[in-house]
């Protein structure tokens, strides 16, 4: 009955995606409670969210209208996060799992740009775009693993950024690609888009791109989630 009115079916992909995506979102709060390492808990929201979303865009019809619908909980989360920043909204779980430090005025920097490129990326690109593929895995996986595979293996810092290892560096290049290729070959699968071998060295060209703006001291001026998600929409939209 559901896709006899692709109307109620998008409402109802709607609610089990916002469904799915606040139960990883509490369960980060819950991890975080239980003290795991704010640096690292603060990463696997970082990683998983991102990526979980998008395994959930099949479930909306393909015009416009699903989009928007599925745009709708990365758009809460915006307002989440403009909410909590500001101290309007007091959410100390939220604040632990996705904060640096602690402060909540962080939530207004990484935390607000990722859920806005995610809501972007939904809206702008959808599922035939293979640039939404590439901003949100480089951004999600890549961004994400960087850090983590620094602070445990990033002895050797790099020349020009000592705050950056050749171990974060290589680890995010890796990952960004790797996730990127996964969701082309998981999109063609439902006939979203065309896998090839051409799409595949253009993932790793913005792969590449992205983990090297990354490394540079800029990215942790302005935030890396911004600038990662930036170099990667516009590498992607001159090659792909």
């Amino acid at each position: 009955m559901l896709y006899e009115n692709s109307l109620v079916s998008d409402l109802f992909a709607a609610v089990v995606c916002c469904g799915v995506i606040f139960a990883f979102l509490l369960l980060w709060q819950v991890t975080a409670k239980c003290g795991v390492d704010q640096k690292l808990n603060r990463k696997l929201v970082h990683i998983s969210i991102g990526l979980v979303f998008m395994l959930c865009w099949p479930l909306f019809s393909a015009g416009y209208r699903g989009a928007i619908l599925a745009a709708i909980t990365p758009g809460v989360n915006i307002i989440r996060m403009l909410l909590i920043g500001s101290g309007i909204w007091k959410d100390e779980a939220t604040v632990k799992s996705m904060s640096r430090y602690g402060n909540y005025r962080e939530l207004l920097k990484g935390p607000l740009y990722y859920a806005i490129t995610v809501t972007l990326a939904c809206v702008v690109y959808w599922r035939t775009s293979p640039i939404g593929i590439a901003a949100l895995c480089n951004l999600c996986a890549g961004d994400g693993l960087a850090d983590v595979v620094g602070r445990r293996l990033g002895r050797k810092k790099l020349p020009y950024n000592r705050n950056k290892s050749v171990a974060g560096s290589v680890a995010m290049a890796t990952a960004g690609f790797l996730s990127s290729v996964g969701y082309m070959y998981y999109f063609s699968y439902f006939g979203y888009i065309q896998e090839g071998w051409g799409m595949i060295l253009r993932f790793l060209v913005v792969s590449l791109a992205s983990a090297l703006v990354e490394s540079l001291p800029i990215s942790t001026e302005l935030d890396d989630n911004l600038t990662v998600s930036l170099t990667s929409i516009f590498i992607g939209s001159l090659i792909f």
